[in-house]
């Protein structure tokens, strides 16, 4: 196998982890919120971090790693507008999680202290949750124009 394939091969793996873990943590997130259960959610949000831990931060670090190591055996500069757009929306799905990822940790504080008193959420909680949401709105599209440039080369909407 060439050291080519075995990159992309891993890059693909990485970008499925990425977007599978995020695709993940909002739509168990969503069911645990609508409960309202603060043992509940603070179950999922403790599965949350974790796959953040397990999955999407090695794959977030991976993912360009092996981008611009692709890049650089094959000779593309990273001046090609795709990879540049890729590059760009990368960083725009990393600068919207960062601060969502430090809103689980707090989230999920707040839910353990709700749940080891079998009381309610905090108001801090929800006003949390909403902007977790409004984070993973521009985060999500980002990774998934991404991953749509990166594998057709084309630049639409750009």
């Amino acid at each position: 196998m060439t050291l080519f394939i075995l990159l992309k091969v891993l890059h693909i793996i990485s970008m499925s982890l990425f977007l599978g873990a995020g695709f993940a943590s909002a739509v168990m997130k969503l069911r645990a919120d609508r409960t309202k259960d603060p043992r509940i959610i603070s179950f999922v949000l403790d599965h949350i971090v974790w796959a953040d831990w397990m999955f999407t931060i090695p794959s977030g670090v991976l993912l360009p790693v092996t981008g611009l190591w692709m890049a650089s055996v094959v000779g593309w500069p990273l001046t090609t507008p795709w990879i540049a757009a890729g590059i760009i929306l990368y960083i725009v799905a990393g600068v919207t999680w960062l601060p969502a990822a430090v809103l689980q940790i707090r989230m999920r504080k707040a839910a353990h202290a709700a749940a080891q008193v079998d009381g309610p959420l905090p108001p801090d909680y929800w006003r949390w949750t909403r902007t977790w949401f409004l984070l993973a709105i521009p985060s999500f599209a980002a990774a998934l124009y991404t991953t749509y440039v990166m594998t057709s080369k084309h630049l639409p909407f750009w």
